[in-house]
């Protein structure tokens, strides 16, 4: 690979395009090396909500600031699409998180973000088949919806690749090259790269490659499964995107199929080269049960398909970014199973802080990995209750 490259990134989902996007727009030129293809990790398995319900302001903005690329992709990344489909956006909690769903939705209309609180009887006139008698009231961002992962990574790396950056498949990295504790490149199955900034981007394989850099950090792996429906006649039209806490689920609208993953359930520190292709058992049972509940002519839909994924996930599930151990080395990883919506954002605020000393569209730094060895961990003013979000 020649010329040598400014940086490197260490996994090619939708985070590492993101990075590499960001930088080639600036004039640096990055390697991505990914030991597979293009989003063949948790990228390639996201369910591709687009949405900015957090509880965390800071992933809020990043959510925010995120949509509007999604929005605006063809004048803000060029022609290759990322797929956004807008459905709007219902988040469902339970009556006693009421308190916490009013202040919450009351942040996003601080930020910037147009969202709402609507009654049962006002999500009932959006959904008629859903029901509705669980609770009182709702978030709901009219502009939200969807992507689709696999296009919108393809698209950042395409976009980063026209302005100079390499794109390295079917390379796994076998060691971290350090020199007075500095990093100077990576060991690879295809060789070494060198550069003097290396980013772990790696996913739910992130954990291992900081062993690689002689760096510590809580970062395991979670296993998400999901499923899709084929909707009857009767529900032929999409429906709403949606994260129902009620019955710790999320599904959204896919043409004539409705995507369903569960928020409870979902196994730790698997081997994440495990089985990937097939959902565990029980799950499709589970999922079909509460989708049930929440749309009851659901029972007349059938089966399409059941895979599972994995992603890195740290204690707090709040992302790990920024600087740590030797010089040069950062990550980029520990999105616990939302980091596909904010990674626009994060690409561009992460470059901000290599070049720049600090990111500056959003502050980041809050989510720096050293924070777990301080023992502190990242809790909202106002949380649900502890789930998988």
């Amino acid at each position: 690979m020649s010329p040598s490259p400014d940086l490197l990134i260490l996994g090619g989902g939708v985070h590492g395009a993101s990075l590499a996007y960001h930088l080639s727009v600036r004039g640096v030129k990055a390697a991505v090396i990914e030991k597979r293809h293009l989003a063949a990790g948790a990228t390639g398995r996201s369910s591709g909500l687009v949405r900015m319900h957090y509880d965390l302001e800071t992933e809020a903005r990043l959510a925010w600031e995120s949509f509007q690329w999604f929005r605006d992709w063809n004048e803000r990344v060029g022609p290759d699409p990322c797929g956004f489909t807008r459905t709007g956006f219902l988040q469902l909690v339970e009556r006693e998180h009421v308190g916490a769903l009013k202040a919450n939705t009351a942040m996003l209309q601080r930020v910037g973000v147009p969202a709402m609180l609507v009654t049962a009887d006002d999500v009932k006139r959006l959904a008629p088949a859903f029901v509705t008698d669980d609770f009182d009231l709702a978030a709901y961002e009219p502009e939200s919806g969807y992507a689709d992962p696999v296009s919108t990574a393809a698209a950042l790396m395409n976009a980063a690749r026209r302005r100079g950056a390499v794109l390295v498949q079917d390379c796994a990295v076998t060691g971290i090259r350090v020199r007075a504790g500095k990093v100077t490149g990576v060991d690879t199955t295809q060789g070494v790269f060198s550069a003097p900034i290396v980013v772990n981007a790696a996913g739910a394989w992130a954990r291992r490659i900081c062993e690689m850099a002689g760096v510590e950090v809580p970062i395991g792996t979670w296993r998400h499964d999901v499923m899709f429906v084929a909707r009857p006649p009767e529900l032929r039209l999409p429906h709403p995107t949606v994260i129902d806490f009620p019955n710790s689920m999320y599904f959204r609208p896919e043409g004539g199929l409705t995507l369903v993953g569960l928020e409870d359930g979902n196994p730790l520190d698997e081997d994440p080269d495990g089985d990937s292709d097939h959902a565990r058992a029980g799950f499709v049972e589970r999922a079909v049960d509460r989708l049930c509940k929440r749309v009851p002519l659901m029972e007349r839909g059938g089966l399409h398909s059941a895979h599972s994924g994995y992603d890195g996930i740290t204690p707090d599930q709040h992302p790990a970014i920024g600087p740590i151990g030797p010089e040069g080395f950062w990550l980029d990883c520990g999105f616990s199973g939302t980091g596909f919506k904010i990674s626009p954002a994060v690409g561009l605020c992460l470059a901000e802080w290599i070049l720049d000393g600090a990111p500056k569209t959003v502050d980041i730094s809050a989510f720096t990995p050293t924070r777990f060895a301080q023992g502190i961990r990242l809790v909202s003013e106002h949380p649900y209750e502890s789930i998988w979000r």
